[in-house]
């Protein structure tokens, strides 16, 4: 199985905004099990803005664009300092490809990348992916990497999309303020309703960042790719998505 993981900033450092060590060790090894497993894994990581601020001392998450890419320099070079090492506990060596919007959009560009990750998989490597924060604004503005996940995942023919975040999945009604909602453990079609439950006015899901795992599941369902929203905190769970068990939520891709 070919799997894209995309992991967000929420999974992989506290709350303070520095490193979760732990989590993020227990990550690696889960993935590189799965690797060892005979599937392909591809790894989307957020994140460097947030290392690059604790290397540097900012005291706080700069808003201003030209700190944002100054940290998000500084901290891809922490990001793959840190994967490197924790992957190469376990024999795997790694990848790092940073790409823009313009990447994706120009034909050309896009061919040298969907090559470049073939290439990689059949050397057995992982490849990190992340925007190229340091100068692509729109993605620090917009802070999307959930669609460029399902970017991936179409340009690499992948079989599953994995999204980790601090969100256990899609629920009938926001969960904060809602004792009764329901988790949906399983999306067979995007309909309308589903997408006024995500981003209807007022949605505080939507403000919390699920407009955009729905607009990635639709690019990959499309394209027949399944997709899982589920929450990062337990890596373990990689395990029983991968496994199809009822975790999170499940986006099927369509059949066409």
């Amino acid at each position: 199985m070919r799997v894209v993981i995309k992991i967000g900033t929420s999974t992989l450092a506290h709350k303070t905004g520095l490193l979760n060590i732990l989590r993020v060790e227990e990550l690696c090894k889960v993935m590189s099990d799965l690797k060892n497993a005979g599937n392909e894994v591809i790894l989307v990581s957020s994140g460097a803005i947030g290392m690059g601020v604790g290397k540097l001392g900012l005291n706080n998450k700069p808003s201003d664009i030209p700190t944002k890419q100054a940290a998000a320099a500084v901290g891809q070079c922490e990001l793959m300092y840190t994967y490197d090492r924790l992957f190469s506990e376990y024999n795997h060596t790694v990848a790092q490809i940073l790409i823009t919007g313009d990447d994706i959009e120009h034909a050309d560009r896009k061919a040298n990348f969907i090559n470049t990750m073939a290439r990689l998989l059949e050397l057995s490597a992982i490849p990190i992916i992340n925007e190229n924060d340091s100068i692509s604004t729109n993605e620090i503005e917009i802070g999307d990497n959930d669609t460029l996940g399902a970017i991936v995942a179409t340009a690499v023919d992948a079989d599953l999309l994995i999204i980790l975040s601090d969100i256990d999945g899609l629920y009938t009604a926001d969960p904060r303020e809602n004792k009764d909602a329901k988790l949906l453990h399983t999306i067979e079609s995007i309909t309308p309703e589903i997408e006024n439950m995500v981003g209807g006015a007022g949605s505080a899901l939507g403000t919390g960042g699920m407009v955009t795992k729905l607009k990635a599941a639709k690019i990959v369902t499309n394209k027949g790719i399944d997709m899982v929203i589920a929450n990062g905190e337990n890596p373990h769970t990689l395990y029983d998505i991968v496994a199809h068990k009822d975790v999170g939520t499940r986006f099927l891709g369509k059949v066409n």
